[in-house]
C-alpha cells in the first residue's frame, strides 16, 4: 500500500500552475526565512547539518558541512543554484520551479544568509523558459512586498537589514554544467569546463570569491528545517543517514511515469514500481533499472528488494544520485540501450580531458561495432579495459558516468552482447 505521506516539497501533485506568493504565505510560507533571521548565520548552518540534509543533486554530499566552508572573511560572497537539471529522465527540479518557485527561493535566502551572500543565482538550463518565466515573477511578488532586495524589509538578529538579491540565469545547456566549476565557468560567460582542484568554489569559485553551489532540490528542503526543526525533518526519512524527504522521478517501462515525492529509506524499488509506477505496461518483467538516470551502475532485476535511499542503493551496487529511476522490461536489450548511454556521454564531454574527450569515443566505435554485427569477443575486452582508462583519471565524474553503462551491462547481461557478436551465452550453453 502507498505511504500516508504528506508532500511538503511538491504540496500540490498534479498543479500546471504556479503556487503565487499569496498562496504560499497562506501555508506558512517564509516562515523559515523569518525565523533563520532570528538566528546568526553560523546558527542557520549548524540547524541544517544537524538536520543531515545531503545534497539532492548526485553527489549526496551535507549540505551543512558544505555551507560551512566558506571562509568568514570579507568581501563577497556568492550562492549559486544548480538547475541545469540535464540527467536524462531527471524532472524533479522542473517540477519544483515551475510550480513551487518560492519554495525554491525562500531556500535560497535562507542559505544566503547562513553564508553571508548578498547576491545569489539560479543558473537554468535554456530549455526551461516556462521556470525561468514563474521563477521571476515570483521574484517580482518577493520585492513587491519586501521580502527581498537591496534592502528588503525583513531585519537580520543584528538589527540590520536582511539584503539579497537574486538573479536568473538561462545558459546555452549543457550536460557538463551539472558539474559545479563547469557551471561557474559558464556563469562567468566561458565555455563550460571542469576546474582543476584545489581550490574548491568554497574558498574560490564565481569570480574567484567564496561560492556555494546546491541544487534546486536540496534547496527547496530548507524552509521546512528552519520552519519546523530538526526534529521534525529526520523523523520524515530514516535516520541517521537518509534524513528528510526525496522526490523520485520516474519512467520507462512504467504505467504510472512521475515525480513522486517519499520518505528517503521507506520503501523498496520493487514496491516503487508496482504500487506507484503500476508495473510494467506489458506485464513483462522488469530486466534492469537505471537510478541515476544514465550516469550510475545498472541495477539488476535481483536487487528490486533493496531500500530507496542512499545506504540501500549503494547496497545494491550502484547509487541514488538524482534519484531518477528508469524502468526496462526484459525486451530491452542491454547492449543496444548501454550504447545509446554512451552515445549521450561521449556527445556531453567537453573534451577538457584527453581519457574522457577520446576514451569515450573508443567506447561509442567499439559498442557500435557490436550493435552492426560486426564485433568479436576480444571487444569486450577493450570494452572494459578502456573504462578502466578513462575511470578516475579526469577531472569531473563524467568519465566515471561514462563508463557505468558500460562496465555494469556487461557484468550483468553479457548474454546480450554475446548474442550481438554471434556467440552462444553462457546461459545457452547450459
Amino acid at each position: 500500500m502507498p505511504l500516508d505521506y504528506q508532500p511538503i516539497l511538491l504540496p500540490n501533485p498534479g498543479r500546471t500552475t504556479a503556487v503565487t506568493l499569496v498562496e504560499y504565505e497562506a501555508r506558512g510560507g517564509y516562515a523559515g526565512l523569518k525565523k533563520a533571521l532570528e538566528k546568526t548565520p553560523d546558527e542557520v548552518t549548524a540547524v541544517v547539518k544537524d538536520a543531515g540534509l545531503k545534497g539532492r543533486g548526485g553527489a549526496g554530499f551535507p549540505t551543512g558541512l558544505k555551507w560551512s566552508f566558506v571562509p568568514k572573511m570579507p568581501g563577497p560572497k556568492y550562492l549559486v543554484v544548480n538547475a541545469d537539471e540535464s540527467e536524462p529522465g531527471t524532472f524533479k527540479d522542473r517540477d519544483i520551479m515551475e510550480v513551487e518557485p518560492h519554495t525554491l527561493i525562500e531556500g535560497v535566502a535562507i542559505g544566503s544568509y547562513a553564508i553571508g551572500c548578498e547576491l545569489a543565482f539560479i543558473y537554468i538550463r535554456g530549455e526551461y523558459t516556462v521556470a525561468g518565466d514563474r521563477l521571476n515573477a515570483a521574484l517580482a511578488e518577493c520585492k513587491k512586498a519586501g521580502l527581498l532586495g537591496q534592502p528588503s524589509q525583513l531585519k537580520k538578529a543584528d538589527g540590520t537589514p536582511f539584503v539579497l538579491d537574486i538573479i536568473v540565469f538561462l545558459g546555452a545547456g549543457a550536460y557538463i554544467c551539472g558539474e559545479e566549476t563547469a557551471l561557474i565557468e559558464s556563469l562567468e560567460g566561458s565555455r563550460p569546463m571542469p576546474r582543476s582542484r584545489p581550490p574548491f568554489p568554497a574558498v574560490a569559485g564565481l569570480y574567484m570569491r567564496p561560492t556555494v553551489v546546491n541544487n534546486v532540490e536540496t534547496m527547496a528542503n530548507v524552509p521546512f528545517i528552519l520552519d519546523k526543526g530538526v526534529d521534525a525533518y529526520k523523523a520524515i526519512g530514516n535516520p541517521p543517514n537518509n534524513t528528510g524527504p526525496k522526490i523520485f522521478c520516474l519512467s520507462g517501462h512504467v504505467k504510472k511515469p512521475g515525480n513522486y515525492e517519499l520518505p528517503l529509506g521507506k520503501i523498496t524499488l520493487r514496491q516503487f514500481i508496482e504500487e506507484y509506477g503500476g508495473g510494467t505496461p506489458s506485464g513483462r518483467p522488469v530486466k534492469a533499472v537505471l537510478p541515476a538516470g544514465v550516469s550510475a551502475p545498472i541495477i539488476h532485476s535481483s536487487q528490486l528488494d533493496a531500500v530507496m535511499d542512499y545506504d540501500g542503493i549503494k547496497g545494491a551496487g550502484s547509487m541514488l544520485g538524482s534519484a531518477s529511476f528508469i524502468v526496462m522490461d526484459d525486451s530491452v536489450d542491454m547492449a543496444w540501450a548501454a550504447t545509446r548511454m554512451v552515445e549521450f556521454f561521449r556527445h556531453e564531454s567537453c573534451g577538457k580531458c584527453t581519457p574522457c574527450r577520446e576514451g569515450t569515443n573508443w567506447l561509442e566505435k567499439t559498442m557500435f561495432r557490436i550493435l552492426e554485427g560486426k564485433g568479436k569477443e576480444s571487444d569486450l575486452e577493450t570494452l572494459q579495459f578502456v573504462s578502466k582508462q578513462i575511470a578516475g583519471n579526469t577531472l569531473c565524474a563524467l568519465g566515471d558516468f561514462a563508463t557505468s553503462p558500460v562496465t555494469s551491462s556487461l557484468k550483468h547481461f553479457k548474454d546480450d552482447y554475446l548474442l550481438r557478436i554471434g556467440k552462444k551465452s553462457d546461459r545457452a550453453a547450459e
